[in-house]
């Protein structure tokens, strides 16, 4: 199925009508082909009392096997695919015949009723069972094995599942994808087509996976204007937190301004009017020609204050001697620290806060270390964190110390949100280490800081030059080029770490030198020339399929990563995903939903926090169940399973291949990834280097040489629009602290 869709579309040419419009009702039998981008769609409908199935081609968003339909549209014979039915609009309607209802009841739309019992249900009520079950449900435990709680179950599935459908019609008429109906509901409940109503734009800010396209959508069909304020001011709001995703904390208000407007089609004067209302009305912060949402806003000036509050307050910690520290530690360790190893150890015993920064191989571990063994000896109210659960758990192997998530040493408010942990409930430490600290963004910093107690030690360790942080801010830089907080940079390549070609490589990329690619069959890095798209697809699967479990014994899913720089294309991340999920781990019985296809023991990566399960954007793992009966869906994160509603899977993608964005923090033994100048607009410097150093024991390239050298040369990273630089010199220069 490589690349279906491309397929499909240009195969459309050589295809010729065979019919005018018809209609065609039927049951879904399966699902061949979806596309979430677009909706299109290749399906097998099975119609009453006939036993072949028939192949149906068009957008069809988020249909489900199962579900009746009735489909407009015209037959065509196509050359490759045969006779097929080209959909171009349809509805959802009530099954009518017993094969349909029983299909509908087992297909997982109705919690609690699975194959068995929906044939029995068949059985048992036959053409009547869908206006028994609507009706009457009580009589469902006349079927055998239903009791009272499974009864209940279903009753309460299908009232759900009836609000939905009402609010899916309601959608439809507004020309939006059924897929957000029971999103919708599971958020407004009964209340769904009322708030919707009063103010569809909310749900973009308010419900994951709506945008303000759909929200705009269901607007224009209500008759709200084009120009009323309403949907102006929405449309501002929406574009700074589509520019927060891009990592901007505020943004210029001329570009802002213009990129609304050509957004919007409005005219420039009323987005300007709707601008300095909200900003006078609070929603909005307008500051030296920036502007800000708020949260952010305020989240970086709590990160400027608490800093300050922390660097100028008494520690708790005693004065030592660094200089025979020094040499204890080294004596005791058995090591030898270079001069800026031994100056970022005297900085972390006399200094209240302290960045340390360095590449890999520069010896960042080897003073962790160090500073915990001096530091041990003073207090046992030390804690170490990391912002993802990898880098937690790669810092408790090095120092033999538990280290936690930031989030976990926060610790999630479930109830009233954010954190428990906070300037009134401070965490109990004299000294906090938190290491990968580029990938601290603006309000996870700004949370942290305001939980660290003024007596305590604060040192940050990372790599500035890796990319920044997937959400917005870029604080780690920000924080060393304002000169408000002693900053150690670690230069020297230490002789074990020299022998890897890893660390080299990745130090001469830094540098803007092209990585050695020649072949050495001892080495851990390789290069591998493929110079078009499709043999650097093929030669990724037969790396993964077979060489690498051969000859390094790799496992093929758990030890070995795939990361692409982008997302389209033939070998970006998604048609990467679905290429490998076929390969690697194919299924007869997948789900669909939301537009994506999932199998049983795929990996999967979760794309947005929830706190409520306590997981987090980009954590990796496996799914271990599938379960159609309580439309549920179970995921192994770290040895912990999380279950995860039908509705809610839109909140995990393949993760076979990832972005390299997406990966920072995380290690893999084998790290692949292909590079190719069509994904010359992200081919950068600060991609490359860290897409490499997320390999522990291999690295391979695959791709082309030019590739290689236009990311090399490149040492422009997208600029990232923030304010805190300025905020910590305001906060470094008032007298109040």
């Amino acid at each position: 199925m490589q690349d279906f869709q491309k397929r499909v579309e240009t195969n459309r040419r050589n295809d010729y009508r065979i019919s005018m419009d018809e209609e065609l009702n039927g049951y879904i039998e399966s699902i061949v082909f979806a596309e979430p981008e677009n909706g299109l769609t290749v399906a097998r409908l099975k119609k009453p009392n006939q036993k072949e199935t028939i192949c149906i081609v068009g957008v069809l968003p988020s249909i489900q096997p199962g579900e009746t339909i009735r489909c407009h549209g015209s037959w065509k014979l196509h050359p490759q695919f045969g006779k097929q039915f080209e959909v171009r609009r349809f509805d959802l309607c009530s099954p009518s015949d017993l094969n349909g209802i029983q299909k509908y009841l087992e297909s997982g739309m109705i919690r609690g009723i699975g194959p068995v019992y929906a044939a029995r249900i068949v059985t048992t009520f036959g053409l009547e069972t869908l206006e028994i079950i609507d009706a009457t449900p009580e009589r469902l435990r006349e079927v055998e094995g239903i009791g009272r709680v499974r009864c209940e179950q279903i009753q309460s599935c299908w009232k759900e599942q009836r609000a939905v459908r009402d609010v899916m019609i309601f959608l439809r008429t507004h020309g939006v994808s059924p897929a957000f109906a029971q999103k919708i509901y599971k958020t407004y409940g009964d209340q769904s087509i009322a708030k919707v109503k009063a103010n569809p734009y909310a749900m973009a800010q308010e419900i994951f996976g709506i945008g303000f396209k759909s929200a705009d959508k269901i607007a224009e069909g209500l008759g709200i204007a084009r120009d009323a304020a309403i949907r102006i001011e929405a449309g501002i709001s929406h574009a700074l937190w589509e520019l927060s995703q891009e990592g901007n904390v505020c943004y210029p208000k001329p570009d802002l301004c213009q990129l609304v407007e050509e957004m919007l089609q409005v005219d420039g004067n009323l987005i300007e009017e709707a601008l300095e209302r909200q900003v006078t009305a609070g929603a909005l912060i307008h500051e030296r020609e920036l502007v800000w949402v708020k949260p952010l806003y305020l989240a970086e000036d709590r990160i400027a204050c608490e800093l300050q509050r922390i660097l100028r307050s008494t520690g708790a910690l005693r004065s030592v001697n660094c200089e025979k520290a020094v040499e204890w530690v080294q004596e005791k360790l058995q090591i030898t620290l270079a001069k800026e190893q031994i100056e970022a150890v005297s900085y972390a015993l006399k200094q209240k806060g302290l960045i340390v920064t360095g590449g890999p191989g520069t010896g960042k571990s080897t003073i962790t270390k160090a500073i915990l063994a001096i530091t041990e000896k003073l207090t046992d109210k030390i804690l170490l964190a990391a912002p993802t659960g990898k880098a937690a758990k790669r810092m408790t192997e090095i120092t033999k110390k538990r280290a936690t998530t930031l989030h976990s040493l926060l610790e999630v408010n479930f109830k009233g949100g954010g954190f428990k942990r906070n300037g009134t409930n401070p965490l109990e430490c004299d000294l906090l280490i938190v290491d990968e600290a580029s990938m601290i963004d603006t309000l996870l910093m700004s949370s942290l800081l305001k939980a660290i107690p003024s007596h305590a030690r604060l040192i940050l360790i990372g790599d500035t030059d890796q990319l920044p942080s997937v959400g917005p801010g870029n604080v780690l830089k920000d924080l060393i080029t304002s000169n408000t907080i002693p900053v150690v940079q670690l230069k020297e390549i230490f002789r074990q770490a020299a022998s890897s070609r890893i660390v080299t490589n990745a130090h001469k990329i830094n540098q803007g030198i092209v990585p050695d690619l020649t072949r050495d069959l001892k080495s851990d890095f390789f290069f591998l020339q493929k110079d078009e798209p499709e043999a650097i697809i093929q030669e990724i699967l037969t790396l993964v399929k077979e060489r690498l479990c051969k000859t390094y014994h790799f496992d093929r899913v758990r030890d070995i990563q795939i990361l692409a720089p982008m997302r389209r294309g033939l070998i970006g991340t998604e048609n990467l995903n679905q290429v490998l999920q076929e390969a690697l781990n194919p299924s007869a019985t997948p789900l669909y939903r939301m537009g994506c296809r999932f199998h049983t023991h795929d990996k999967v990566m979760q794309i947005r926090n929830n706190y409520n399960k306590d997981i987090y954007n980009g954590d990796v793992g496996s799914i271990t169940e599938i379960n159609f009966v309580q439309q549920e869906l179970v995921v192994l994160f770290d040895g912990r399973a999380v279950t995860y509603d039908f509705s809610e899977v839109d909140e995990l993608t393949l993760a076979y291949a990832v972005s390299i964005h997406k990966y920072q923090g995380s290690e893999s033994p084998c790290i692949i990834i292909p590079i190719h100048t069509s994904h010359y607009k992200l081919l950068n410097r600060n991609l490359l280097y860290t897409g490499i150093t997320r390999g522990k024991k291999l690295v391979i390239l695959v791709g082309s040489t030019q590739a290689i050298e236009i990311a090399v040369s490149n040492d422009e990273v997208k600029k990232r629009h923030t304010g805190l630089r300025e905020s910590l010199l305001d906060s470094a220069t008032d007298r109040r602290f």
